[in-house]
This record gives structure tokens, C-alpha cells and sequence, in this order.
């Protein structure tokens, strides 16, 4: 994670919101619109994702660091649930703060640069770690459980990318490539935004084939 000093946090924090969260407070959760980036003054940040019932932590972030990046700039919902560890105090910065911010110090926009790419290197470093039968099993449990009985097509499956990676409890990118993998196999077929198979016994043995 990132972190933005704290003079430069500072610049425009009379048009900014600080905020305090309590242990156990969400800042934001998932599904939340994405219209802020949040740096962390004092305190620990949680983010979260969840799955099947079970959640996931997937960073952990403190005094100095910022989070929400990719939603404040690319206008997306939040992916993850923020929760304060300890009594945590926040800066929000909305869309026109952070950009203004950015044009008056463009060291800022540079460190949000080195930190979204940062990010994406570690993902793709935790992909190839993975096995592809990591990814596999939560995304065709997945499945599995969104299922109907389709007349003509054995089974729909109606949901999107980011439905199936919040049930699955992993990432759209991760997601993606598992789903990709199912297609290539023709487990599942994709009919005009719309994904279908045989069976929910095939979808299954999908599962089983990699344990």
C-alpha cells in the first residue's frame, strides 16, 4: 500500500471530510460507490472481501496509506469492505478534491501511479502462484449454487463477473481467468451475456476433477 504525506494530505482539508471509525466499523462496503479515496491518519484498515459466508482479508493498511484509489478514479463500486481494526481516523478526499490535488502536486499523481502498478504486479504475482484448480473450486461452487433448470440449455446461470467474484470470494481479474478456463473446457458456454451447461452435475465434477 501507498502513502501520501502527511502535508500533502493536508492541502485541501477545509473541502475534505475527517472522519473517525471504531473498531469493528465498516468504512464502506462492498458494492458501495467507489467516489472516494481514503487516506488513513491514525489507526489500522481492514479490507475485506466475502464469500460462501466466510470472509477473506486481503490487505491490511495503516497510518500514512490510502485505499478506494480504484474506484475514486475509474467511477467503479468498492470491491472490498473496509473495516477499522482499532479506532481509526480517516481523510476523505471525493473525485474533485484528489483531482485538483493532483494537478497542484503532481508528486501525488505519481505516487498513486507507483502504488495502482505496484498492486497489479502483486496480482499477477499472486495469480501465477496460484494453480488455475485454486480459482476453480470457489468460482464453479459458484456457479453451482446461481443455477436454474433451463428447458433448452440444461442450466442458466444468471449472474455477472462481479456477482460470481463476490460469491466466490475472489477478485474479478481471478475470477476472469477461472471462468475463461471453464469455457475453454466448454464446461460452461457464454450466450449472449449469459452462461450455460449441461448440467449441475457436470458443473460439479468440475470441482471434483481437481481434488
Amino acid at each position: 500500500m501507498g502513502a501520501i504525506e502527511g502535508e500533502t494530505t493536508a492541502i485541501r482539508v477545509r473541502s475534505s471530510f475527517q472522519r473517525t471509525v471504531e473498531p469493528g466499523e465498516a468504512v464502506f462496503d462492498e458494492g458501495d460507490a467507489g467516489d472516494r479515496l481514503y487516506v488513513i491518519q491514525s489507526g489500522e484498515i481492514e479490507l475485506v472481501r466475502e464469500g460462501f459466508g466466510s470472509s477473506r482479508v486481503v490487505a491490511r493498511v495503516g497510518p500514512g496509506d490510502f485505499f478506494g484509489e480504484l474506484g475514486v478514479v475509474l467511477g467503479r463500486p468498492c470491491t472490498t469492505r473496509a473495516v477499522a481494526v482499532r479506532t481509526t481516523r480517516v481523510l476523505e478526499l471525493d473525485r474533485e478534491t484528489l483531482e485538483s490535488m493532483c494537478l497542484e502536486q503532481p508528486a501525488i499523481a505519481i505516487r498513486l501511479l507507483r502504488v495502482v502498478v505496484s498492486r497489479l504486479i502483486e496480482a499477477e504475482t499472486r495469480l501465477a502462484a496460484l494453480g488455475v484448480d485454486d480459482l476453480l473450486r470457489p468460482v464453479v461452487r459458484g456457479l453451482v449454487r446461481r443455477a436454474e433448470p433451463d428447458p433448452e440449455n440444461g442450466i442458466r446461470i444468471p449472474t455477472s463477473l462481479r456477482g460470481l467474484s463476490s460469491d466466490a470470494g475472489l477478485s474479478m481479474f481471478e475470477t476472469h481467468r477461472a471462468l475463461h478456463h471453464l469455457i475453454d473446457r466448454k464446461v460452461v458456454r457464454l450466450v449472449d451475456g449469459c452462461l450455460f451447461a449441461a448440467d449441475v452435475d457436470t458443473l460439479s465434477a468440475a470441482v471434483d476433477s481437481t481434488e
